[in-house]
C-alpha cells in the first residue's frame, strides 16, 4: 500500500506515548522527525519493558493515509505490530484495505492480514483469505474473489466475479495479476485462464484488449471487432481494432500523441471486402494543432478515402466532401492574422463527373487590426486579404481560376442619448483587384471599390411587472447605403445568402467578398424578452428590410428579393430548464414560408427528447432544384435505474421517406455495461446501397478506469 512513511510516523507517535497515562490521548510527532503523525486512542498503556498497547477506537493519521483498528500493540523485541480489527487503511487515491487481524513489521512494508478485502477506487472489491504486504509495493492475495458488483442479502451472488488461486497487485504499475483465474457469470463458470493481467481502476491508460463488440451489417455480414490499446509512453497511444466479418477483413486504427506545444490525432481503416472485390479500400482522417512562438497557432486537417462509398458502407462518416488544409492563425485583442491552404475533394454522386470543374485548391490570407486614434472618436478596422482558387479543368469558363487582393477600412462609433436611445454609426470602403484566367467572358485583370455608410437607432426599454417578471422591449431602425463601383466579376464565394438575426442590420448580407449589397435600404426590427421569477423566459423578434429599388441581387430563396424582404421571425422559449424551443422563419406577404428552422428539446430526470425541422424552397441558383424538407427526432428514456432505451431518426418529408433510423438498448449498473444498437440507412446511390447495422457490446466495469453509472441499492 506504499505505507513506509506512515510506518515511520506511527512508530514515532507510539514511542512519544511511552509515559502517557491510561486516558484518551492524542500524540503528534514533533518537527524533529521526518513527518508529522497523529495517534488517537481511548487508552494507551506501557506493558513490560519496551512494549506499548493502544486500544479502543485507535486512529492513526499521516498525510493522506488513515488507519483505524480496535487494538494496536508494538513489540520492541521483534520490532513488529499486532493489529486487531476491524482494520481499515484508507489512502487518498481511493484504495481501502479492510481486514479482521494483521501482523506487520514496524515500517508496515511487510506483513500478513487475515480475512482481508481490498477495495480499489471505490469500485473493484477483492476478498481474500489472506493478504501479504511485500516491499511496500506488492499486495499478494490468496484464495481470491474479485468483482465490482455489490453483494447484499437480497442478491448474495454477484452478477459476475473472477475467482483465482492468487492475485498480485502491483501498486507502482497499477496492474492486477491473476493466477488460475475463472470468470463466473451468476456463479456459473464461463471460462478459465491460467494467467490474466488487468489494469486496476485507477489506471486510465494501459496496454491491452478493450471490450470487444459484435457487429452485423446487411452489406458486410456478422463480425467481431476486437480493439487492442497500445500505450506508447505517457504522451502517445495506438488503438488497433481488427474487424473480421463474413464479407470483410478490416483493420481500424487510431493514433494519438501529445507534444509540449500541441497534439495530433489520426483515425483510419483499411479493408478487403466483397463490395469491391480485389480492391484495397481505406480512409485516413487526421487533425492537429500546435502553439508557435509569438502567439501563433498552427493547425492541419487531413481527409483521404479510397472510393466515394467507403465511409458510408462502414458507417465511419456521413461526409460527402473531403477537406485537407493547413493554416497559421493568431488572435489578439486588437489584431487577427490568418493564412492557409485548403484542398477539396467531392464524394457527391452528382459532382463526381464534373469534379475537375470545382475549385480543388484554395489559398487564403487575412489580416485585420483595430485602431483607436486620438484625433477622432470611435473604432477603426483595417483589413488586408488575399484569396486564390484553382480548377483542374483547362476548359474555358468551366475551368476558371481566380485570384483576389483586397483592402478595407471601416469606422464604428456608438453613444447613448439623454433619452436612452443608442445610436450606432458605421462607414467604410472596400477595394479589390481580381485576376481571372480561363474565362473569356471577363478581362484578365479587373477591380472594384465599395463605399458604404449606415446608422442604427436602438431604444431598449424595460419594466418590472407586479409578479416580479422583467420585460425588455427594443425597437431598432437601420438606414444604410453602399455602391459597388467598377467592373463586374464572377460570383464565386457569395452564392449562399443566409438572412437571419445576426445580419439583419449589417451593411452587407453577402457572406463573401465577390458581391456587395448595393443601393439605399432600411431595416426595422422589434424584440420582446421576458424573464419570470419562476425560471421561464422567452424572446420574440421580428424584422424586415426595405429597398428604394430592387437591383435583383438576391434570389427568392434568400428571403431578400424585391423592394421589401420577407418578414424575419424568431422565437426562443425556455421553461425552467425542462423545455427549450428555438426557431426562425422567413415569411412573405402571402404568409408563405420561404425558409424555416426549428429546434426543440424536453428534458426530465428520466426522459430526453429532441426535434429539429427545416424547410427551404427550391432555388436553382443555390443548386437546389427541389425543396428541402427534413425532420430529425431523437430521444431516450431511463426505464429503471439500470435500463435505458434510445431512438433517433431522420426523415425526408419532401421525398416522403426515412433517411436514417436507429434504436438503442442499454443496461448499465455498477459492474456491467451491455449496449445493443440497431440502425438503418435508407439512402442509396451508384456508390452505396441501403444498410442495416446491428451492434452488441459487453463491458465489465471496474478495470482501467471503467465506472458504472449507479451503485446497486441493497434492500430494494
Amino acid at each position: 500500500m506504499g505505507l513506509s512513511r506512515l510506518a515511520k510516523a506511527l512508530t514515532t507517535a507510539v514511542w512519544l506515548g511511552l509515559c502517557a497515562p491510561l486516558v484518551s490521548v492524542a500524540f503528534t510527532a514533533t518537527p524533529a522527525f521526518a513527518g508529522q503523525a497523529s495517534l488517537i486512542a481511548d487508552h494507551v498503556q506501557v506493558v513490560g519493558n519496551g512494549a506499548l498497547v493502544a486500544r479502543g477506537n485507535v486512529v492513526v493519521l499521516y498525510e493522506d493515509v488513515r488507519l483505524t483498528a480496535s487494538r494496536v500493540s508494538y513489540d520492541k523485541a521483534t520490532d513488529s505490530l499486532a493489529i486487531e480489527g476491524p482494520i481499515t487503511i484508507t489512502r487518498g487515491e481511493g484504495s481501502v484495505l479492510i481486514a479482521d487481524a494483521a501482523r506487520l513489521s514496524a515500517d508496515l512494508k511487510n506483513g500478513i492480514l487475515k480475512s482481508a478485502r481490498l477495495v480499489l477506487d471505490q469500485q473493484l472489491q477483492i476478498a481474500a483469505a489472506q493478504i501479504n504486504r511485500v516491499e511496500d509495493r506488492y499486495t499478494q492475495m490468496s484464495r481470491v474473489v474479485a468483482s465490482s458488483c455489490q453483494v447484499c442479502p437480497s442478491s448474495p451472488v454477484p452478477l459476475w466475479q473472477i475467482r483465482a488461486d492468487r492475485v498480485i497487485h502491483d501498486e507502482k504499475e497499477r496492474q492486477l495479476y491473476f493466477h488460475g483465474a475463472q470468470l463466473r457469470i451468476a456463479d456459473i463458470p464461463v471460462f478459465y485462464l491460467p494467467r490474466l493481467r488487468l489494469p486496476d481502476p485507477t489506471l486510465k491508460r494501459a496496454t491491452g484488449f478493450l471490450p470487444p463488440k459484435i457487429r452485423t451489417t446487411s452489406t458486410l455480414g456478422t463480425g467481431l471487432l476486437t480493439p487492442f490499446f497500445w500505450k506508447l509512453g505517457d504522451h502517445a497511444d495506438l488503438t488497433l481494432s481488427p474487424f473480421l466479418a463474413a464479407k470483410t477483413s478490416t483493420l481500424e486504427l487510431r493514433y494519438r500523441q501529445a507534444f509540449r506545444a500541441g497534439d495530433i490525432t489520426f483515425t483510419g481503416a483499411v479493408s478487403d471486402d466483397a463490395i469491391l472485390p480485389g480492391e484495397t479500400r481505406f480512409y485516413l482522417f487526421g487533425e492537429g494543432e500546435f502553439a508557435l512562438p509569438r502567439d501563433y497557432t498552427l493547425s492541419f486537417e487531413l481527409q483521404e478515402v479510397s472510393d466515394p462509398g467507403y465511409l458510408l458502407d462502414y458507417g465511419y462518416s456521413d461526409q460527402d466532401r473531403l477537406r485537407n488544409a493547413v493554416s497559421v492563425m493568431r488572435a489578439r485583442r486588437d489584431e487577427f492574422v490568418f493564412a492557409g491552404i485548403t484542398r477539396y475533394d467531392t464524394l457527391r454522386e452528382a459532382e463526381i463527373p464534373i469534379s475537375d470543374q470545382l475549385p480543388f485548391a484554395q489559398i487564403d490570407a487575412f489580416y485585420e487590426r483595430r485602431l483607436f486614434p486620438t484625433w477622432v472618436a470611435g473604432e477603426f478596422r483595417a483589413q488586408l486579404s488575399w484569396q486564390a482558387h484553382f480548377r483542374e479543368s483547362d476548359a474555358d469558363i468551366l475551368g476558371r481560376d481566380v485570384a483576389r487582393l483586397g483592402a478595407g477600412l471601416s469606422w464604428h462609433r456608438d453613444w447613448v442619448s439623454a433619452s436612452g436611445i443608442v445610436v450606432e454609426a458605421d462607414a467604410g470602403v472596400d477595394a479589390n483587384i481580381y485576376w481571372i484566367e480561363q474565362d473569356s467572358r471577363f478581362a484578365t485583370e479587373q477591380s472594384f471599390a465599395t463605399p458604404s455608410a449606415g446608422i442604427t437607432l436602438r431604444w431598449p426599454m424595460s419594466r418590472v411587472t407586479g409578479t416580479g417578471a422583467v420585460d425588455v422591449i427594443e425597437p431598432i431602425a437601420h438606414l444604410a447605403w453602399s455602391e459597388q463601383v467598377g467592373a463586374e466579376i464572377p460570383n464565386e464565394d457569395s452564392v449562399f445568402v443566409e438572412f437571419d438575426e445576426s445580419n439583419l442590420f449589417d451593411l452587407s448580407r453577402f457572406p463573401g467578398k465577390d458581391r456587395r449589397e448595393n443601393g439605399a435600404r432600411a431595416a426595422v426590427g422589434l424584440s420582446w424578452t421576458r424573464h419570470a421569477p419562476s425560471g421561464w423566459a422567452f424572446t420574440l423578434a421580428a424584422g424586415r428590410v426595405f429597398r428604394r429599388v430592387d437591383l435583383g441581387q438576391f434570389t427568392d430563396a434568400s428571403g431578400l428579393s424585391g423592394t421589401a424582404s420577407d418578414w424575419l421571425l424568431g422565437a426562443q422559449v425556455n421553461l425552467g430548464g425542462r423545455f427549450a424551443l428555438q426557431g426562425r422563419a422567413l415569411v412573405n406577404d402571402d404568409l408563405n414560408i420561404t425558409k424555416s428552422e426549428t429546434r426543440a428539446a424536453y428534458l426530465t430526470d428520466r426522459l430526453e427528447m429532441g426535434a429539429a425541422h427545416i424547410w427551404v424552397i427550391e432555388d436553382t441558383a443555390e443548386d437546389r432544384p427541389d425543396p428541402t424538407h427534413e425532420l430529425r427526432l431523437d430521444g431516450a428514456y431511463q426505464i429503471s435505474d439500470f435500463w435505458r432505451v434510445s431512438a433517433d431518426g431522420i426523415f425526408d418529408l419532401e421525398a416522403n421517406q426515412a433517411t436514417r433510423a436507429g434504436l438503442g438498448l442499454q443496461y448499465r449498473n455498477e459492474c456491467l455495461l451491455v449496449d445493443l444498437s440497431l440502425s438503418r440507412r435508407f439512402t442509396s446511390s451508384i456508390n452505396v446501397t441501403p444498410t442495416t447495422d446491428f451492434g452488441l457490446q459487453v463491458e465489465l466495469t471496474g478495470f482501467g478506469g471503467g465506472r458504472g453509472a449507479r451503485a446497486h441499492k441493497c434492500g430494494g
